[in-house]
């Protein structure tokens, strides 16, 4: 006879695992912490400024992140009046609350690993 589940039924645990999920969701992908971070660290950033700041990313690439995360309240875009047209990202407020987020998975996967490539001590 099979426990009955009881620890992920709770009220709590599902609120938990569905904040969990949005969180996850919003940020998955191989780029959108990089563009935060870079963003974080840099404030304003002209696009060009931020593709050769995130190594490796394509115009397209930076341009779909960039628009998922402005409609996500994370990213402000500001049109500039200028000729050529410019146009500036910053992260916005809400999305500066990710930054101790950000900074601890970080502290976590150099922790990690250091942990992995350690020598054996004999």
């Amino acid at each position: 006879m099979r426990k009955k589940q009881s620890i992920n039924n709770s009220a709590a645990c599902q609120v938990r695992i569905a904040g969990i999920k949005d969180t996850m969701e919003l940020l998955s992908g191989k780029w959108k912490f990089h563009i935060l971070g870079t963003l974080i660290l840099g404030g304003k950033m002209r696009f060009m400024d931020l593709l050769r700041e995130v190594d490796g990313i394509a115009a397209k690439m930076l341009s779909k992140e960039l628009q998922d995360m402005e409609m996500n309240q994370l990213v402000r875009r500001t049109v500039l009046d200028t000729k050529p047209i410019t146009v500036e990202y910053e992260v916005t407020e809400y999305g500066r609350t990710l930054e101790p987020i950000i900074e601890e998975i970080a502290k976590w996967g150099i922790s990690y690993r250091n942990a992995l490539h350690k020598p054996e001590s004999v």
